[in-house]
């Protein structure tokens, strides 16, 4: 297949979690004989913090202004068996409009974000990436997350044809290394800032770092503000570049994992952190969220905790405890969640979407 992709950015990570997966993605297409064209809008945010400029698996189409790229785009999408377009892409509407007049093949949205879709449509807020008139033109909606939000995603905004595509990891990227800090950190943490992963934040990481004055912690991510209540002993990576996440897991006896407020109220929302600390052989902390255990067993594959006591309670693991809980996880995470196993699943809800369409245009013949 072509898949022309109209998206947020695949060549930065600095601040947003979708560069990594379609990196992930793009590289699995490749391997199964598919091709990608990916169109990102060259902004100056990502550009001061482009780590790749010619990824591996896809051709990557950067431009300054749409009317610019809309010659390529047309030729691509008039080219395309699948065209998609994703949350939070700069031009969703002017793509979504190009993609559903144009020929492709199959022509859908994939919301990488869904959680935040439907908590500012519950707020009576425009949502920029999506149409006026919802998803109900597209052949199929792909969604980050599963559960009822498939449901709301076909009942508040039309969506015909739903099916999640979770997050993955590349494990030819993430895989175990060697520490390169003796001893290793008590307890670290990759994340973008966010004000509704504060309350989390404070209690699984922060607070068990007052506690504990005399271990090491360590947080990397973008966006921290300047009264962020740091503790002495917790230290700081502005920006870490995904080439530098597996000796950032390495380097710590657990990691942690903590999910947008939207998201755990929805559930079935795994962060590809979890699968990218599980793929480098990293202990995994998690807190508790509807569904985590439908991609990580408790307490076999991963610990969870709703507050401090119970953070704290799961520090004090022991070293062979974290070692078998994290090969476990590292097992399960290479058998299921990889991206390669989330091609598969794009593929078949593809084929699936496919024969819907078919079937349609028979009906109305």
């Amino acid at each position: 297949m072509h898949l022309a992709v109209f998206g947020l950015t695949i060549s930065s990570t600095w601040g947003n979690g979708h560069a990594t997966l379609w990196r992930a993605l793009c590289r699995a297409l490749a391997r199964r004989g598919h091709r990608v064209t990916f169109f990102e809008r060259d902004v100056t945010y990502y550009a001061a913090h482009r780590d790749v400029v010619e990824p591996d698996g896809c051709d990557l189409c950067l431009y300054n202004s749409w009317q610019d790229v809309l010659p390529a785009a047309r030729a691509a999408c008039r080219n395309a068996d699948v065209a998609i377009v994703t949350s939070f892409c700069p031009d969703a509407i002017d793509a979504a409009r190009l993609v559903l007049d144009s020929a492709a093949g199959t022509k859908v949205f994939y919301d990488m974000d869904t959680p935040v879709t439907l908590k500012a449509l519950e707020r009576g807020d425009d949502v920029f990436y999506v149409p006026a008139d919802g998803l109900r033109a597209f052949d199929l909606v792909l969604s980050f997350t599963g559960g009822q939000a498939l449901t709301r995603l076909q009942k508040d905004l039309g969506a015909r044809r739903v099916a999640p595509l979770y997050g993955c990891v590349d494990p030819d990227v993430h895989r175990p290394v060697t520490p390169h800090r003796v001893p290793r950190a008590l307890l670290s943490y990759i994340g973008t800032y966010a004000h509704d992963r504060q309350d989390r934040l404070n209690a699984l990481f922060l607070e068990p770092a007052r506690v504990l004055p005399h271990c090491r912690l360590v947080l990397a991510g973008s966006q921290y503000p300047q009264d962020f209540p740091w503790c002495s002993n917790v230290f700081y990576v502005r920006h870490l570049p995904a080439s530098e996440h597996p000796a950032f897991f390495a380097d710590a006896r657990l990691t942690l994992n903590i999910t947008r407020g939207a998201m755990a109220e929805l559930g079935y929302c795994p962060s590809p952190r979890l699968f990218e600390a599980s793929a480098c052989g990293a202990a995994l902390l998690s807190d508790s969220w509807e569904g985590l255990g439908q991609f990580f067993t408790p307490r076999r594959e991963v610990l969870v905790a709703s507050n401090t006591g119970e953070a704290l309670e799961a520090l004090d693991i022991s070293d062979a405890d974290a070692r078998r809980m994290a090969a476990a996880a590292r097992e399960r995470t290479l058998a299921q969640h990889t991206a390669e196993a989330r091609v598969g699943d794009l593929e078949a809800a593809l084929e699936a979407a496919g024969h819907d369409v078919d079937r349609d245009a028979m009906a109305a013949w």
